[in-house]
């Protein structure tokens, strides 16, 4: 549930943490989760395709 684990991860953080360091560890597990996610769905990338992308983007 993920109520129970927000609690866990704050339970895990030092007790003179502050609001941004909270925020900052659920937004990196967000985003750790929906990179999981991503892949799971097949939802990814080669290397290669990303190279050719950046080099179209980056040599306009």
């Amino acid at each position: 549930m993920l109520k129970d684990d927000v609690k866990q991860i704050i339970d895990n953080l030092p007790d003179d943490c502050s609001l941004e360091d909270i925020q900052y560890t659920l937004y990196v597990r967000k985003k750790i989760q929906q990179g999981q996610d991503d892949m799971a769905e097949g939802r990814i990338v080669t290397q290669e395709e990303m190279e050719k992308r950046m080099s179209k983007w980056l040599n306009q």
